[in-house]
């Protein structure tokens, strides 16, 4: 699977652009601030529903404009080909299309073109709190696993109606565990299946996130997620039972699998108060990769893979360790941006890979001749 060719309409700086792609690597390369992010995140938008980076829609319009269009033609398979569009328009609600067909819901789309998106915000993966961590982990198993998002949606629906119920108790001084027990059953129900998936996930996540963190880092370290949870060694019907005193004092619903979380360590020690920032960017660089395969061996086809100006703060030998193995056949198309152009140079020195550079400049695009 793979994007043939994009097309842009007032999204973001761009008026409008049309490029046509390489199946395999495709370089965006000019000064930053220019949109060369922006054409990742275009191509996101695409895969996901949404930004990568804001997830306000109209915020995503071109200033002074009243919608933003994204098209984009893929190539699934030899036979199969597919247009995917996105319009979004001033003050209504925002339309996804595949070939030309509405969808009633966006999430009947995540999946159908798998994705990785690796960027400098991935840091907030290992500095910011919980939720950044279990989103992650939701995103990447919803990719194919339908009934794991529509029990996640279940999930939180039931949450924020026990929160509201929480909430009213308190304010009316009145109290009926009867009103309770409709959500809590939900709870349980859709947490606890929640809970394993996520196990399974990591369990097998693991093992390939620690091979790419070797790869790039030549073995220096050890790393190691544990998945923290409070359903490891309690039932969810017992937990709301346990904190139902503490849940109506506080007003909302404080235990259960959204209050999941990873703990990241490397040799031992917390990434986030004790790794370098070279060490934590190739920690989700891997975390990302491994990302990747794991999507790959389930999907049964390789994902489309976006690295955005991944390059910076890391020392030469983990560069170099990247770009060998972004040109390996393990990937399909993948997407650069860069401030360097001779780095594009190195990559395809002396490699007969099939790949397209891109120019751009303050919104702006030109294939650069080769």
């Amino acid at each position: 699977m793979y994007i043939k060719s994009l097309s842009l309409a007032n999204f973001k700086n761009y008026t409008e652009a049309n490029l046509e792609f390489s199946e395999r690597i495709n370089c965006f390369v000019g000064d930053n601030g220019g949109g060369k992010t922006n054409l990742l995140d275009a191509i996101y938008y695409l895969s996901f529903c949404k930004s990568y980076f804001n997830l306000i829609d109209s915020q995503n319009i071109k200033h002074e404009c009243d919608f933003f269009a994204i098209h984009g033609n893929y190539f699934r398979n030899e036979e199969q080909t597919d247009l995917v569009s996105c319009i979004q328009k001033k003050n209504q609600r925002k339309v996804f299309r595949i070939n030309k067909k509405d969808y009633e819901r966006l999430a009947d789309h995540i999946g159908l073109f798998p994705l990785v998106m690796i960027s400098p915000y991935d840091r907030d993966l290992i500095n910011e709190g919980s939720e950044i961590r279990r989103k992650y982990i939701d995103s990447v198993i919803s990719q194919f696993d339908r009934i794991y998002l529509d029990d996640l949606m279940n999930y939180n629906k039931a949450l924020q109606q026990r929160n509201v119920l929480l909430k009213n108790f308190a304010e009316t001084n009145r109290f009926d565990a009867g009103f309770l027990e409709v959500w809590d059953a939900q709870l349980q129900k859709f947490g606890e299946n929640i809970f394993h998936k996520r196990k399974l996930f990591i369990e097998a996540f693991i093992p390939l996130f620690q091979h790419y963190f070797k790869f790039i880092s030549g073995g220096k370290e050890a790393v190691s997620i544990d998945y923290v949870s409070q359903l490891a060694d309690n039932d969810m019907e017992g937990l709301l039972k346990e904190n139902l005193n503490r849940d109506r004092a506080l007003q909302y619903t404080s235990v259960g699998i959204h209050k999941d979380d990873l703990d990241f360590r490397m040799d031992g020690f917390a990434v986030k108060k004790f790794g370098s920032q070279g060490q934590q960017k190739s920690y989700f660089i891997a975390m990302k990769l491994a990302q990747f395969d794991y999507t790959r061996k389930i999907k049964g086809f390789k994902p489309i893979l976006l690295l955005d100006d991944i390059f910076d703060k890391l020392d030469a030998k983990r560069v170099e360790q990247l770009i060998t193995l972004v040109a390996e056949s393990n990937f399909k198309q993948v997407f650069i941006t860069d401030t360097q152009p001779e780095r594009f140079m190195h990559l395809f020195a002396n490699k007969d890979i099939n790949h397209k550079i891109f120019e751009v400049n303050s919104g702006i695009v030109t294939e650069a001749a080769l």
